[in-house]
């Protein structure tokens, strides 16, 4: 029985089936946010609702039935057991939030698609590379915070006025989110080298420092990718090896076979 539930539950099919469930919902979702649509389709938008949980709930249970405990050390089957979970909670006026944190259903896909679960994968594989890298970013920002303090606060109070207020004020910069035409040029008209501080922030933080975040999850991403081609590789080869000895092994029977009907003879 178990077998047969598990190649019913590992099949494309039931697995694109959970794929369009987890899509379909996050549509509803999205529309239950809407006053004007759940005044006019609210009951069937619930009741949609309730038949997705209701069938991710037998999906659910179907896993652990198939992998009993070993579904609990796998953290993608535990992730996808705690979003249920959450589902199957009563949202009354006390627990209003756990209808809010029913939308992390939608994350399910990144159990799912393989691509998804391929780049979460990296980017868990990076974070003590990204905390280093985040540690010499704070730096940088504490430093050029106190230097545009005492540069710019006299002129400048609403975006350099105090410590956190030029921190925040270089954040925006690092995003390039109007950072010329709002905050740089501006201030070069009462500060006229300020630019000089400006660029040399920009070329930095922003195309340095950013990109090694960048560069660190693609590094990751291609180092996950090869190392699953060599599994795929090794798997072949052992599987090409089997056959071979496999053949060897019919061969040698027939030249048994053969041999003994020499004896006889």
């Amino acid at each position: 029985m178990i077998n047969i539930v598990k190649s019913f539950i590992e099949t494309r099919y039931f697995q694109h089936v959970i794929t369009f469930l987890i899509i379909f919902n996050g549509i509803t979702l999205g529309l239950a946010t809407s006053k004007e649509v759940m005044n006019n389709y609210g009951i069937l938008i619930n009741i949609i609702d309730n038949i997705i949980v209701i069938i991710f709930t037998i999906e659910i249970s179907l896993r652990i039935y198939v992998h009993r405990f070993r579904f609990f050390t796998d953290p993608w089957s535990v992730f996808d057991f705690f979003v249920v979970a959450i589902s199957l909670i009563p949202a009354d006026e006390g627990l209003s939030i756990l209808r809010v944190l029913r939308v992390l259903r939608l994350f399910r896909l990144l159990t799912i698609v393989p691509q998804m679960r391929l780049i979460i994968s990296a980017i868990l594989s990076v974070i003590p590379g990204m905390a280093s890298v985040s540690l010499v970013l704070l730096l940088f920002f504490y430093v050029f915070a106190i230097i545009a303090t005492n540069l710019f606060s006299s002129a400048f109070p609403q975006w350099f006025g105090s410590l956190g207020e030029s921190m925040y004020t270089l954040f925006q910069i690092m995003t390039l989110e109007s950072w010329s035409m709002g905050i740089a040029r501006p201030i070069m008209e009462v500060y006229p080298y300020a630019w000089i501080f400006f660029v040399i922030y920009i070329l930095i933080v922003t195309f340095i420092m950013v990109n090694l975040f960048i560069g660190l999850v693609v590094d990751a991403i291609f180092t996950i990718k090869e190392h699953d081609k060599l599994d795929s590789a090794t798997v072949e080869n052992e599987t090409v090896h089997h056959d071979e000895i496999q053949a060897l092994r019919d061969e040698l029977k027939e030249i048994k076979q053969l041999v003994k009907q020499l004896h006889k003879q």
